[in-house]
């Protein structure tokens, strides 16, 4: 189970990590509120080798069944790994372009309250926010496991999904 783990994760990490990472290096600019939908899709998709290694356990190594327990463990395994692949990836990212996300982030937060019409006393509160955001953000205590949690609520939601159905063997039966 471990291996299937491993090599599953390992593919889904590189099909989310390769195509973010493409994605973000083929812009100008960052449009943060679009490029958080983009991203969760390109999770979803890289995601669904959860499905097809729970599958492949199923039939390869169970002879064609497994429950519900073992079948979402491997998934949640399988994600952990996809999870700890994309945290490698951006902690590279982040190193590689010396930080700046998390400036350009806030600089387009700060934009789009004030062209929403927020000034005053509100904007302030919106900045200090901001800010201490930015703080939390430096400290890799605080940045590792939020960007872990990025994508470990998707592998989540396709494995209790992908669990449920492979434990019904008749469901794509192996071939053979």
């Amino acid at each position: 189970m471990t291996r299937i783990a491993v090599i599953y994760g390992a593919l889904s990490g590189i099909v989310v990590c390769g195509i973010i990472t493409i994605g973000m290096a083929t812009r100008d600019e960052i449009d943060f509120s679009g490029s958080v939908w983009f991203g969760y899709l390109i999770m979803l998709i890289g995601l669904s080798l959860v499905f097809m290694g729970i599958k492949r356990y199923r039939d390869v190594e169970r002879g064609g069944v497994i429950g519900f327990g073992r079948a979402l463990l491997l998934g949640l395994a399988i994600s952990a790994v996809a999870g700890i692949a994309y945290v490698v990836t951006w902690e590279i990212y982040l190193a590689s372009s010396n930080y700046a996300f998390i400036d350009d982030y806030i600089a387009s937060m700060i934009l789009a309250k004030q062209e929403a019409g927020m000034a005053g006393a509100e904007l302030e509160r919106e900045i200090a926010a901001l800010e201490e955001m930015r703080e939390s953000y430096a400290n890799p205590f605080f940045r590792l496991p939020m960007t872990f949690l990025e994508i470990f609520p998707v592998g989540l939601i396709v494995s209790l999904i992908s669990a449920a159905i492979l434990r019904k063997s008749e469901v794509l039966p192996a071939q053979g």
